[in-house]
C-alpha cells in the first residue's frame, strides 16, 4: 500500500518541475531572442519494458529491475530551438536571424574574464569609440572573431549577409555562427548559448534582417494553459496521497480496536 504513497510522491515532485519550467519561460515571454524550454518524464510503463529489453550488460542479458522507482522519471529539460516573431523597430542595430544560426559574443563576466557566447539576442547598440555590443556592453564579433567597430559619425546600413557599409564603403560584417547539432548546446543565463564537447561549427544558412528583433518563440496562453494542465495534475497526486491517508488511518486505529 505504502507504494502507491511513493507513486503520487514522485508525480507531484515531476508536476513541481514542469511548472519550474513553465513559469521561467512566462518570465521570459518579452525576452529578445528567448529559446522556451521543455520537461521530459518517463513512466514507470515505459522504463520497465526498457529495463526488460536491454542487452547492454555482458553476456547480452536484460538488466535486472532492481531498485527502480515505481513512479514518474524527471528527465531533462529541452530547448525549442525554433524561431519566434519578429518585431519591426526600424532601428539599423536591431538585428533578427531568418533561419538557424547565432550572433557571436564576447562574454565577459564579472571576474573580467572573457569567453565567446552565442545568442540569437540582436537588441545591438553603438559605443562612442564605434564598436557595437549587446545592451550588457558585450562586444558583438565579426566573421574572424574581433569586435565589430565602425566609424560612430556616419551613418550605416547592413544587408542581408550582415555586412555593414558606411558612405557605399564595406567596412565589417557581423559574425553568424551556426552548429550541425544543437544536442551539444548548453544554455548559459537566460539567453546565451555555449558548445560542448562534441559540438561541430557549420556555415550559417540565414539572412539578418535590420531594423527588426526576434521575440521568444512562445505563447503566453499556450504556457497559461499547459500550467492549469499541471496544477490539476499536481492535485490529482495530492488526492492519491490523501485517500491513502485516510485508509492507513482506518486501518490503523477503527481495524485497530476491532
Amino acid at each position: 500500500m505504502l507504494k502507491g504513497l511513493y507513486t503520487a510522491y514522485t508525480g507531484m515532485i515531476n508536476e513541481q518541475h514542469r511548472m519550474d519550467t513553465m513559469t521561467n519561460n512566462l518570465a521570459n515571454a518579452t525576452t529578445v531572442g528567448f529559446k522556451k524550454e521543455g520537461a521530459t518524464s518517463q513512466s514507470f510503463d515505459r522504463v520497465l519494458a526498457y529495463k526488460i529489453k536491454d542487452t547492454s550488460e555482458p553476456g547480452n542479458l536484460p538488466k535486472r529491475i532492481g531498485t527502480m522507482s515505481m513512479g514518474v522519471k524527471t528527465g531533462e529539460n529541452y530547448v525549442d530551438y525554433s524561431g519566434g516573431p519578429f518585431r519591426v523597430t526600424d532601428k539599423t542595430l536591431d538585428l533578427a536571424l531568418s533561419k538557424n544560426g547565432f550572433f557571436t559574443i564576447e562574454y565577459t563576466n564579472k571576474a573580467g574574464e572573457t569567453s565567446t557566447k552565442y545568442t540569437r539576442d540582436g537588441n545591438f547598440t553603438m559605443t562612442s569609440e564605434g564598436y557595437i555590443v549587446t545592451q550588457d556592453g558585450d562586444f558583438v564579433l565579426n566573421r574572424n572573431g574581433r569586435p565589430v567597430r565602425v566609424n560612430p559619425n556616419q551613418e550605416m546600413t547592413i544587408d542581408r549577409r550582415g555586412d555593414i557599409y558606411q558612405e557605399g564603403a564595406y567596412v565589417d560584417s557581423i559574425g553568424i555562427t551556426d552548429f550541425a547539432n544543437y544536442d551539444y548546446l548548453e544554455r548559459y543565463g537566460e539567453n546565451f548559448f555555449q558548445p560542448v564537447e562534441g559540438a561541430e561549427f557549420i556555415d550559417a544558412d540565414t539572412e539578418v534582417y535590420s531594423g527588426y528583433l526576434e521575440m521568444a518563440n512562445l505563447s503566453v496562453v499556450t504556457e497559461m494553459v499547459n500550467m492549469i494542465t499541471i496544477q490539476r495534475q499536481y492535485e490529482a497526486n495530492q488526492k492519491v496521497i490523501t485517500t491513502y491517508d485516510t485508509t492507513l488511518d482506518d486501518a490503523v486505529n477503527q481495524n485497530g480496536r476491532v
